[in-house]
């Protein structure tokens, strides 16, 4: 596959990137939208007289469900991924993503059927669309990565992370139409259930689309020359590849925490701390998350250019002087909130190189097992522990968010250092 891994892109690999794209679009749409609202789902499924606290815990216990669902989830499926083939897994993980979004917009409401259903029945449909985040995400990116030209997977990876970004986007925006056209009563009534409708559709619609996708060359190559993992994949990943999976786990906090301060928890800090208004701080989100999506898309195009390291060394540089300059001017400048929000969501998009270093730290026999590994054990506890870690630092000083991307962005150098250092895993051939 050596001579054509300079042709552009052509109309099979377009189609290839755009369902795997929209594909990671609608996990992280679902999953932004139960956090919005979570707060309705609550009173909806829980009581009014149980204490406030049993409520935050099960509200929690729901939440956390589908974080801890993730690893597990997609560990097994990248299992068969390596086995049996990337298509099969991934129409499986959208199925098992569609199904669940659209039945929590069909359940019904605790008056109708008594506690016990509502909590197990939200706990499972979030097991299970925790367990399919686990295996899209990765999934996608192994799949796309494996389909195009060797000098395209940066774009390739930068489009898929955007698309990531493009869902958030779309989740809040989506909410900020329910929440704003209908009444709070109206919500409540069934205006909640209008979001998850439209993930379940999308989704099933996505997963018919796949049908269109074909198996990736470099697992029909593989199962030609009987190359499949004779071992546990998840074994050989463990026992061969400590180094990889030190530097996924790595770039995958940094990807993580990076969207989690930067997109989802920033416009609460900007209400708070500055008393920005929330629709202002909503608009300015917006404005960051596009600029977002244009990051990750420059960052893939420049791994392609320049390689993974050079890309992550100044990708990182420009974080931290991006994020330290919004962080520290909204204060004094709020006039600058827009542009200097903009440009920070902007500096974000180095995160669009981390998957084009993952699909090259693992050789292709067990590549699903380790990125998979790699990427949900660390968002597992990344993502997980982000939120608290930032605000246990704000009860110290208001610039929390900055401090701890000023830590991330350090990481992302370190990891660009190493990897120059050690460039066989950054160098690994896909289609060789």
């Amino acid at each position: 596959m050596h001579h054509d891994s300079h042709r552009r892109l052509n109309r099979q690999d377009y189609k290839t990137l755009s369902l795997a794209a929209l594909g990671g679009a609608l996990e992280f749409y679902d999953f932004i939208i139960f956090v919005f609202f979570a707060a309705v789902l609550g009173d909806l499924f829980f009581p009014a007289d149980i204490p406030d606290w049993l409520r935050q815990l099960q509200t929690f216990a729901i939440f956390a469900a589908g974080y801890l669902a993730r690893p597990l989830g997609g560990i097994i499926m990248a299992h068969f991924g390596d086995s049996k083939g990337r298509k099969k897994m991934f129409s499986l993980s959208i199925l098992l993503m569609a199904l669940p979004t659209l039945a929590m917009g069909l359940l019904p409401g605790y008056q109708t059927i008594g506690i016990a259903a509502p909590v197990l029945l939200l706990l499972l449909l979030r097991i299970l669309q925790g367990a399919a985040i686990g295996g899209e995400v990765p999934g996608a990116w192994v799949f796309v990565a494996e389909h195009v030209p060797e000098k395209r997977i940066g774009l390739a990876c930068g489009t898929l992370t955007a698309g990531l970004t493009a869902g958030i986007l779309l989740g809040s925006v989506v909410a900020t139409l329910v929440t704003s056209t209908m009444s709070q009563q109206q919500v409540a009534a069934n205006g909640w259930r209008i979001p998850f409708f439209l993930g379940g559709i999308f989704g099933l619609i996505a997963l018919w689309l796949r049908r269109w996708l074909h198996e990736t060359p470099v697992f029909v190559r593989m199962q030609a020359r009987k190359a499949l993992s004779a071992e546990l994949p998840l074994k050989a990943v463990v026992m061969k590849h400590k180094k990889e999976v030190a530097v996924c786990m790595l770039l995958t906090w940094l990807l993580s925490a990076c969207i989690v301060v930067v997109i989802l928890m920033t416009p609460t800090w900007l209400q708070k701390q500055y008393g920005i208004a929330a629709e202002q701080a909503l608009q300015a989100n917006s404005l960051a998350t596009l600029a977002l999506i244009a990051g990750c898309i420059s960052a893939g195009l420049a791994a392609d250019r320049v390689g993974a390291s050079k890309t992550l060394i100044v990708g990182s540089a420009l974080l931290a002087l991006c994020s330290w300059l919004f962080y520290h001017s909204v204060g004094t400048h709020p006039e600058m909130l827009f542009a200097s929000y903009a440009l920070a969501g902007y500096s974000v998009g180095v995160v669009g190189a981390v998957p084009y270093v993952m699909v090259r730290a693992f050789p292709a026999e067990v590549r699903f097992t380790g990125i998979s590994f790699s990427y949900n054990v660390a968002y597992a506890i990344f993502g997980g522990l982000t939120p608290i870690c930032v605000t246990l630092v704000m009860a110290v000083t208001p610039l929390a968010p900055a401090y701890y991307i000023l830590a991330l962005s350090l990481i992302g150098l370190l990891t660009g250092v190493y990897l120059r250092r050690d460039l066989n895993s950054s160098a690994r051939l896909i289609h060789g």
